[in-house]
Order: structure tokens, then sequence, then C-alpha cells
């Protein structure tokens, strides 16, 4: 795909750098995001505001919810992809529910209304999603057609987010609800996972037998190029590797490719105090997530990491050896 303008809000984090990496050098990336003028992003590593990262690239400020001159980057796009959110990695407070779900809901509705006054609609609009709306699972994989969704939080908050993008009135954009996986690759999540097993805490979270399914970054990024070149597909799409594995063989799985041989476990009291500590919800290590991405295998998508020590060894190759002491020597 070349010579596209895709405009990407919410941006700067992990996913977003993935996909400004992977898309940069031969279109025009337009990343929206609240953080331009105050923070320090915690991916790219700077004030966003100071730096240009690519001659190609542009960085706009927006409020998450309202209209103002970021939606003229709308006019004449080519896709827009949204991945506004506040993360879900905090103590499901009511304070912090709520910011959940409205920065969600605000952020799709103000991309819907700046897309609707467009002259020129994008043509395609790809909305994050995530695959743990499906239920807890260890009898079978869920996908988009026999999958069970339950109600709990994380899952109110998915079926909100879906529900808020199909309401949105674009007949010229094509709509895409892109339930992804736990996403891999030079940063984001993989990061506290090779600490742990540096220090020689890179065994099963509670049981292990959890189901994880996962997702290279490089394969999010080559799913939305396939999205935007097959224009008779939309509506909701798992993007998750076909090869799901439980925790307990996810963990071994990084341990043989880092070189590291102990792996202590982490049983579920000790998670839930350590969750306490660091703020956050064992939910995120102990749902057993089983899905699988039936309707991109049906419509001819193939992963370039289908298999688990694939995508760890592409990662951990690339990933700054003195920084994370990953190899035994």
């Amino acid at each position: 795909m070349k010579n596209k303008k895709i405009v990407i809000a919410g941006g700067t984090g992990f996913i977003g750098q993935a996909i400004t990496e992977y898309f940069g050098n031969d279109n025009i990336i337009v990343i929206v995001t609240r953080g331009l003028r105050h923070s320090v992003n915690n991916t790219f590593g700077y004030n966003v505001s100071d730096r240009e990262i690519k001659k190609n690239l542009r960085i706009v400020n927006w409020d998450g919810k309202g209209q103002d001159i970021w939606c003229n980057e709308i006019d004449g796009a080519d896709i827009i992809i949204n991945l506004t959110g506040k993360s879900v990695n905090c103590r499901y407070t009511k304070k912090n529910k709520q910011e959940i779900f409205d920065s969600r809901t605000n952020a799709v509705k103000a991309i819907g209304a700046a897309i609707q006054h467009a002259t020129v609609p994008p043509k395609l609009w790809i909305n994050a999603a995530s695959a743990t709306i499906y239920r807890h699972a260890t009898d079978r994989p869920q996908d988009e057609y026999s999958g069970e969704i339950e109600n709990d939080f994380s899952v109110q908050v998915c079926k909100l987010w879906e529900k808020t993008l199909f309401e949105q009135r674009t007949p010229f954009t094509r709509k895409v609800a892109l339930r992804m996986a736990i996403t891999l690759g030079n940063g984001g999540v993989i990061i506290p996972y090779l600490n742990l097993c540096k220090f020689g805490l890179g065994g099963r979270q509670g049981g292990g037998k959890q189901m994880y399914s996962w997702v290279h970054a490089e394969d999010v990024c080559r799913a939305i190029e396939f999205l935007f070149e097959h224009t008779d597909l939309e509506g909701i799409y798992n993007v998750c590797s076909p090869s799901p594995v439980n925790n307990d063989t996810f963990m071994a799985t990084l341990r043989k490719v880092t070189g590291n041989i102990i792996g202590l476990p982490a049983f579920t009291w000790m998670l839930k105090i350590g969750a306490r500590l660091i703020g956050t919800e064992t939910e995120l290590l102990l749902k057993s997530r089983w899905v699988l991405p039936t309707k991109l295998i049906e419509a001819g998508f193939t992963f370039k990491y289908a298999r688990l020590e694939d995508a760890f060894t592409s990662i951990v190759t690339k990933l700054p050896k003195r920084k994370y002491h990953l190899f035994k020597k």
C-alpha cells in the first residue's frame, strides 16, 4: 500500500508506533493525540510536540471528544484508525470505569461526526476493539460466529465500544471493529514479561492452563492493509494468531527463546496481592482468552507469525540486549 493518507487517532502508543513504522515510509501518516504539548509518551520516549519522527508524518492535537482543526485531516484521508481509550490496566474503581467508557465512546462519536462533515470521507474506518469481549473459555475456542459474550466489566466496555462505532452514520466509509488479541512486538506487554524472565520469575501465572490468544504487531498492520485492499470486507474481525497457547506454554516458549532456564511460577494468591500493589486487575492475566480469527482466514488472509516461537524470535532479536539482558551467556 503506497501513497495513502492514514490518520491514527490515539496513535502515540505501542500499536500506533507499530502502524507508523509499517506504513510510514510509503504513506502520509497523521497522528491525532491528546498528548501533543504536555506529556512524554511512553513509547516514543519524547515530547511529541518537539520532534519530527518522519518527514511524511504529522502530529495534530485534539481533546479526544470535540470538533476542531484535527477534523480537517479526516477530509480526504484514505484510512482512519482509532486506537483511543484509557488503558484498562488499572483498578476498576467507579471513576476509572467511567473514564474507560467515556474515553472510547467520546472519541468514536467525534470521529463519526468528522467523517459525516468531510467532503471526501475516508474509504475505511478501522476501530480498535478487543478479543476479551468473549467469555472466559477453557472448553472451546471462540470466533465471530459462535463466540459467547458475557457481561463482566471488560466485556461491557467492548460491547459499548463496538455499539457506538456501528451507530455512526458513515454511508461512504466502511467500518471494521478489529477485535485484537494481546499484541506482541517491540514494546508494550512483552517488556514486563521479559523482565520476569530476566529475574527468574518467568513461570506460569496462576494455574497456567488459561488460554492465551496473541498476535504479532506486524500481523495487525498486515491485517489493516488486507482489509483496506479488500473493499467488500466490513463488520467485526478477530485479529489473533490461529495458534493460541495456554499460559504455561506461552511462558515456556519465551524462556526458551530468551535462553532463561529458570521460571518460578506466580500463584493466583500472589497475583491478587501484586495486582493491588501496582494498581491493576488479575483478570488481565487469569482470564482464559481462546479466540480464533475465522473470518480473516475465510477471506484469504495468512499470518506471517502463526507460531509463537517465530513471533518471539523476531521480537527479541531486535530488542537492545544490553538493556533487557535477555540472553544467558
